[in-house]
């Protein structure tokens, strides 16, 4: 008896359950040498940025939920709070809050009797703000004055150079006068600027 034809969906499933292969990159008879390292290491690297990119999704899943679930926390105790506020309301005042009120009513009554201003909804308004950035400015001013001062002993320093390296110059000059067309010294001239160097020398 000959043996029985196998059916054409068992040949089908066979089929569809083959092992995957993965992706290729580059053809796969590459010798071993340069090219072949190149076509792997640029496999590896996808594989690595895949990887990294399903990760970042898991992360960036995670925090979108967390953040959801902080918003609706906020809104719920918003909600309490309005809730507890609308209370709040149909009680009393608070002691604290009817002296406040009342000590606002004395200022009010002080400044129109002072004569000063009154903004129009009745409530007297601070004419100084409080200084918020005090500290920062002072501390702006403080570096402004020491850059300034720098900058003048700068140009000070650099006059004095300038002055010394003239006064040095015009000595040399004179010096060279001293000595007449044949190359001698002439002691005159000579004695008066070193007279005036020592001069200078006992100054200092």
């Amino acid at each position: 008896m000959a043996p029985k034809r196998p059916l054409d969906d068992a040949k089908s499933s066979q089929e569809t359950k083959k092992p995957k292969k993965g992706f290729r990159v580059g053809p796969d008879n590459l010798p071993d040498g340069p090219w072949r390292r190149k076509v792997t290491k640029i496999k590896q690297d996808l594989i690595h940025k895949a990887k990294v990119k399903k990760q970042y999704a898991k992360v960036k899943a995670e925090e979108e939920k967390k953040e959801k679930e902080q918003e609706q926390e906020q809104q719920d105790e918003v909600h309490k709070d309005k809730a507890h506020n609308d209370e709040d309301a149909g009680e009393a005042l608070h002691p604290t809050r009817q002296l406040m009120l009342k000590d606002e009513e004395v200022a009010q009554k002080n400044a129109i009797a002072n004569g000063e201003p009154v903004d129009a909804d009745g409530h007297r308004r601070r004419t100084r703000r409080p200084g918020y950035y005090d500290k920062q400015l002072a501390k702006a001013k403080e570096h402004k004055a020491e850059i300034e001062a720098r900058k003048a002993e700068a140009a000070h320093r650099r006059a004095e150079r300038e002055q010394k390296i003239a006064e040095r110059e015009r000595y040399k000059r004179a010096m060279a006068k001293t000595r007449g067309k044949d190359g001698k010294k002439k002691l005159g001239r000579e004695s008066g600027l070193l007279l005036e160097k020592v001069k200078k020398m006992v100054g200092e």
